[in-house]
């Protein structure tokens, strides 16, 4: 693999239409670029349902030795059929020089989930590992969780309140981690200062997937990462 895409042959299980399926490549923390390790000889199996375990595989960066939770591999067939495609496990991407980190990559965002994913790649993108669900559901947006930090996605289309960055302070003073936020819709003027006061960096994700700093305190964060 390396920094060239992998491809692969892919056949929808309900429709039969055969595609080429490019697999993206995400910015590991080192800079290296890092591929999903494509199965050529596996099916692709249409996605019924969805958990955190299923929508998300393990890659190594070979460049620092990286292990990473990576959106899994998926495409959506002109049928209606979203087709996940099979990696191999253990498998990691040729190695390449390690190199100076680069521009965040986003993915753009149409749905709740993509904007979970934009954040996860990049607080991955400033040097967080192990991102995985949060263990305590808040009480709006979605939870996610690495080594030492706990964020909250709001993906809906209402800024976020000053009771939602306490809750997500509270929470993550609980867990003895430090925290973000991030929202679709912005803050509320209230958010925004019990957002400094508690020491709360703040992001607004745009539609390119792009998260935008709100405050001093995420404009630290975006420019010297962890």
């Amino acid at each position: 693999m390396g920094s060239m895409s992998e491809s692969v042959a892919v056949r929808c299980p309900v429709c039969r239409r055969e595609h080429l399926y490019v697999a993206p490549s995400y910015p590991c923390a080192c800079g290296a670029p890092v591929l999903p390790p494509l199965d050529p000889h596996a099916r692709a199996t249409a996605v019924s349902h969805r958990s955190w375990e299923d929508d998300w595989v393990t890659v190594v960066c070979a460049a620092c030795g990286r292990k990473g939770e990576w959106p899994h591999p998926e495409l959506g067939c002109p049928c209606g059929t979203v087709l996940r495609i099979p990696v191999t496990t253990g498998g990691a991407a040729e190695r390449v020089a390690p190199a100076a980190r680069r521009a965040f990559q986003p993915v753009t965002i149409r749905t709740a989930r993509d904007a979970v994913t934009a954040a996860a790649l990049y607080l991955r993108w400033l040097g967080y590992r192990d991102i995985r669900r949060a263990d305590q559901r808040p009480p709006n947006g979605i939870g996610i969780a690495a080594r030492g930090l706990l964020a909250q996605v709001d993906p809906t289309v209402r800024p976020a309140s000053l009771r939602d960055v306490e809750c997500l302070w509270l929470t993550a003073m609980t867990e003895s981690a430090s925290c973000v936020y991030f929202s679709l819709a912005g803050y509320a003027t209230e958010a925004r200062a019990v957002a400094d006061s508690l020491g709360v960096p703040l992001f607004v994700l745009d539609l390119t997937g792009t998260p935008q700093p709100v405050n001093s305190l995420a404009d630290e964060l975006d420019s010297t990462g962890t």
